[in-house]
């Protein structure tokens, strides 16, 4: 029985169900393991009080310290976060917040690797506990935590970890070769891909059944159009998803959209750009085919990805994206900058278009797929290898790896 101590700050709860809900399905695969025994530590950063008054953080301060979701126990310490120190101490916090409740922790459940789901600031903190309590520890490399906290004055601390670290994982091989860049040694790093549910991220069938996974579609464009008619939508559809960020490009998808006549953008996703984008769409005169929809339940994106003709994200960076893979699952054919992993899934013209990070480049890439379109078959073609059984095989054997090495 393998003993694992997952660590994730990036991790979904009840006021955020949408945050890291990709890590919790990895981890519930894992955990499925037969021949596993897992723990999930979610920590929780929190500014110092009178922040925490404010309502964004006093959801978060009101969460339970232990739960159990989705069949696994979560447990969800605090850790202090200094506003405007750009992150520099939250190794320091976060480690004093673990080591007492990993002490306790690890009388009753003697881990035998930790598992840190994002380099910064799970990585460096997992390796002090590694170090502490003599188990490997493996890193996983997603996009933001190296593209970010990897330069700066954090970068120091994500490198000494990455060192450090028994083991390596990067979402993609572009992500591999970023780490590599940065300093870190190319040994360790293992690809580790994203998995989709194959069966739920799926085109729109014409009748109640889930078709098999490898199963041919029809085109079904009645039923695509009755789904973007329950949208609102009639014409072609659009949509793009992800956290309103300045990092996701999604203004260059907004002024796209003036060049791509009669069609309807929906963006799906909250963050601080809400009122530029809010803005730019007023601005541009697109109120009337441009929506923000906010947050969307992981459990409704389906049903929106495949009633799209297209799906478009205008990243700066990324690892590989699940939108990206979510989207060709539902048949959807991506538009997506020359991004992380973007040539590793969009190998060919069916899965859809890697263009540069401009308007007119989207414009164009969007017209083409909409007067070219592939068939739903052909695009989901390209997701069939990112199953959530390939995940958990890869990650089991890449844990019980390290620790028969760490046994040597």
């Amino acid at each position: 029985m393998l003993r694992v101590l997952t660590l994730a700050t990036l991790f979904p709860d009840a006021t955020r169900p949408n945050f890291g809900v990709f890590v919790e399905r990895q981890t519930r695969g894992l955990a499925a393991h037969p021949d596993v025994d897992l723990r999930v530590i979610a920590p929780i950063g929190l500014p110092p009080w009178p922040a925490t008054r404010h309502p964004r953080y006093r959801a978060l301060a009101r969460l339970p310290e232990r739960e159990e979701r989705n069949g696994i126990a979560v447990l969800r310490p605090r850790f202090l976060t200094l506003p405007g120190t750009a992150g520099r101490h939250h190794v320091a916090a976060l480690t004093r917040a673990l080591v007492p409740l990993v002490e306790s922790l690890r009388t009753a459940f003697p881990f035998d690797v930790i598992d840190a789901e994002f380099f910064f600031p799970d990585g460096p903190a997992a390796i002090a506990l590694g170090r502490r309590y003599g188990v490997p520890v493996s890193i996983k490399a997603r996009g933001a935590d190296i593209h970010h906290w990897g330069r700066g004055p954090t970068a120091a601390q994500v490198l000494a970890a990455g060192r450090a670290a028994g083991g390596l994982l990067a979402v993609s091989e572009a992500m591999k070769r970023d780490m590599i860049a940065l300093g870190l040694p190319s040994e360790p790093i293992r690809v580790h891909r994203t998995g989709v549910d194959l069966d739920r991220f799926a085109p729109l069938a014409t009748d109640s059944a889930l078709p098999n996974p490898g199963a041919a579609f029809p085109q079904g464009n009645h039923a695509r159009t009755a789904a973007k008619a329950a949208l609102g939508v009639s014409g072609p559809l659009v949509v793009s998803v992800g956290a309103l960020i300045e990092r996701k490009g999604h203004a260059v998808v907004i002024e796209a959209m003036r060049d791509v006549p009669d069609a309807t953008l929906l963006i799906a996703g909250e963050g601080p750009e809400r009122g530029r984008l809010e803005a730019l769409i007023a601005r541009l005169g697109l109120a009337d085919r441009v929506r923000l929809l906010g947050a969307v339940p992981h459990a409704d994106l389906p049903r929106l990805l495949a009633a799209a003709d297209v799906s478009a994200l205008a990243s700066s960076s990324e690892g590989l994206a699940n939108a990206w893979v979510e989207s060709l699952a539902c048949g959807t054919p991506v538009v997506i900058t020359e991004a992380g992993g973007a040539r590793e899934l969009v190998r060919d013209d069916s899965a859809g278009r890697v263009v540069a990070r401009t308007a007119p480049a989207f414009a164009a890439a969007i017209r083409d797929l909409l007067a070219h379109p592939p068939s739903s078959e052909a695009a989901r073609r390209s997701a069939l290898p990112f199953t959530w059984a390939a995940n958990t095989a890869a990650l089991h054997a890449h844990l019980s790896d390290l620790v028969v090495q760490a046994k040597g």
